[in-house]
């Protein structure tokens, strides 16, 4: 079982209107209800007021014109001219009202969604693209603007409009109207193939679109790859290639739009020319008024527009219900690593600094649920039975190839995944009866692959600890950063780049230590802490670390066997299980796998003759996996 993955953004919008997910839409609408009402009653009104100008039209050519009426005529200029008046109003309070439903309704819902993926486990972000996740939280979100605002309330204008144009004309004259209504068969007729095609066509543009969004977002984030292998004239040719594919098929439904509002055009034509024929004889034999045909004419003119305007508004609605589906599918996904333990309302008091730290009998898998006991077939294992205890003041090395399981062991002790089998013990306590918060925030972890947010360098390195800036400043002089950021022009409230590209790499990984050890963390996790700094930055964190690791835990994961030579315990990782262990000259007397790796990284050919004195230090199996 593995984490379910969202639907992809070319998914073919359903034809079909699902109450379910109407149900829980419109409970993003209802603490919004007045604006709703707000918005239907201008629209009713709005609705009534088309019915003034044909009524007036009728009264007039039947009425005040033969009887030379021209108080009439006047009073009725001023009635349609303050209907008109009354029409826009109502048009510009119902946009107006609209939007503000649609974008109350959109903030809502994309913070809910935000909120939501913060919270959900990294094994979902591992088989769900970031880019589709961006789309949840702007196009599909916009898709359900659209709905609010041009669709559902709008659509609601149009059924109150339709509807008083229809009783008015078949109050007025029920055989005109009946020769009126002949044409709307036809109008439904073509609105449905309108409808299928637009909907193929719509799927087809979102799928293109996300394959533009896709291949430039990737591009963009390996231009330097892109530029040191000189690949800007191909990878241009590429995006041309898609950018042509995105424009064949939104041709295409400008070309289904381009076929149907002229045929609306002709079947209201149509309509209009029923009308004259129909009333032509009885107009000639005294039964029908000049003043009614023309009445009807606008009406006719006007009934027609809220026909074509619904069409579109059904696809906007097709296309909400697509983008809700995949929205709630989202909302409706669950942690794999559940926060299933207790929240205390206040820390507790620390006894000691450090922590015991317990591995027992650890398996893990990333290709099986977590939490879930598998069996060892077809099972790709990453951890096999790991078993090691490390207590406050001790520091624990983990080495091994590229793929040993050095890693993994550091993310189940975040708990970024669950094992399988076995337990992680924090002082006897097991990791999943405890919050994640109090798991996580005692605990410093530094990254080789440093990532800082695009904010000034003091939030950077307060993160989420509630500490003040002299805590700040401290955090930083402990580890030598403090001359780092004297040299930025704003110091701590320097605005770093996305991910901290104004930095050198080095300098990042200084503001990512001070980071770790701003909030005093009962446990440090380091990741080969110091592979990206200078040999005289490498010093002076080093002898820091001597006064930070006092009384603390540490868990080191070394590719450069020469930074841990002092570790109380080394184990050596080797296919997920612990091959060897013990201190690093224990190791070396061996003569087995800790040994052969010493003599790789210092360039020997035979046993070390002084282990003390290590060489070039080189990386022992390249980039860090997931593993």
């Amino acid at each position: 079982m593995t984490a379910p993955a969202i639907p992809p953004d070319d998914d073919e919008v359903r034809p079909v209107v699902d109450r379910r997910l109407v149900r829980r839409l419109f409970a993003y609408v209802r603490p919004y209800a007045a604006i709703v009402i707000g918005a239907v009653l201008l629209l009713a009104l709005e609705g009534a007021t088309a019915v003034v100008g044909p009524y007036l039209t009728q009264r007039v050519i039947d009425q005040a014109i033969p009887a030379r009426d021209y108080g009439f005529i006047r009073l009725a200029t001023i009635a349609l001219a303050a209907s008109l008046a009354v029409q826009f109003v109502c048009s510009y309070g119902e946009t107006m009202l609209t939007g503000l439903l649609g974008q109350r309704v959109m903030r809502d819902l994309r913070t809910e969604l935000f909120a939501k993926l913060q919270t959900l486990s990294i094994s979902f972000f591992d088989r769900n693209p970031a880019g589709r996740l961006i789309t949840r939280v702007t196009s599909d979100v916009e898709a359900l603007n659209e709905l609010f605002t041009a669709g559902v309330v709008a659509g609601l204008g149009d059924l109150f409009a339709l509807a008083a144009m229809a009783v008015m004309m078949l109050v007025t004259d029920w055989r005109l109207a009946l020769a009126a209504f002949a044409s709307v068969p036809f109008v439904w007729l073509a609105s449905r193939i309108f409808q299928k095609k637009v909907r193929v066509a719509y799927r087809e543009i979102r799928g293109k679109l996300a394959r533009i969004n896709a291949f430039a977002q990737e591009r963009i984030t390996g231009v330097k790859v892109v530029q040191l292998f000189s690949r800007e004239g191909r990878e241009a040719e590429r995006f041309d290639a898609l950018n042509r594919d995105h424009l064949d098929v939104n041709l295409t439904s400008i070309r289904y739009y381009a076929a149907y509002f002229p045929a609306i055009e002709i079947l209201t034509t149509v309509a209009l020319a029923s009308l004259i024929v129909a009333a032509t004889h009885r107009v000639n034999a005294g039964l029908l008024t000049v003043g009614t045909v023309a009445a009807f004419l606008q009406l006719v003119r006007r009934f027609f527009q809220p026909l074509q305007d619904l069409s579109d508004k059904f696809n906007t609605l097709q296309q909400a219900m697509a983008a809700s589906e995949r929205i709630f599918t989202l909302l409706d996904t669950t942690a794999s690593v559940p926060d299933t333990g207790a929240r205390q309302g206040t820390a507790a008091p620390r006894v000691h600094r450090g922590v015991t730290v317990t591995f027992e009998d650890v398996w893990f898998a990333y290709d099986t649920a977590n939490g879930v006991a598998a069996d060892d077939a077809g099972t790709h294992w990453v951890l096999r039975g790991v078993s090691f205890t490390v207590r406050p003041g001790e520091t624990l090395a983990l080495v091994g190839h590229t793929g040993a399981g050095k890693t993994t062991i550091v993310s189940l002790l975040l708990r970024f995944y669950d094992p399988q089998r076995g337990r992680i013990l924090f002082d006897g306590r097991d990791v999943r009866a405890m919050s994640l918060d109090e798991l996580r925030s005692r605990i410093g972890y530094v990254q080789q692959d440093i990532f800082l947010f695009a904010g000034d360098v003091a939030s950077n390195i307060r993160l989420s600890s509630p500490i003040n800036d002299a805590a700040v400043r401290d955090a930083a002089m402990r580890v030598g950063a403090d001359r780092v950021i004297a040299r930025l022009p704003m110091g701590y409230a320097q605005k770093l780049g996305e991910r901290g590209a104004t930095l050198s790499v080095g300098e990042r990984q200084l503001l990512s230590f001070s980071r770790a050890l701003a909030s005093d963390p009962d446990l440090l996790l380091l990741d080969e802490a110091t592979s990206a700094v200078d040999s005289e930055r490498e010093a002076d964190i080093q002898a820091a670390l001597g006064t930070l690791m006092q009384g603390r835990t540490t868990i080191a994961v070394a590719h450069r066997l020469s930074t841990i030579v002092d570790a109380d315990e080394i184990l050596v990782m080797h296919h997920g299980m612990v091959a060897e262990r013990g201190a690093h000259a224990f190791l070396l007397a061996r003569k087995g796998l800790y040994e052969r790796l010493w003599r790789l990284q210092v360039g020997e050919t035979s046993a070390p003759a002084d282990h003390a004195k290590p060489g070039p230090a080189i990386a022992l199996a390249g980039p860090i996996d997931r593993a």
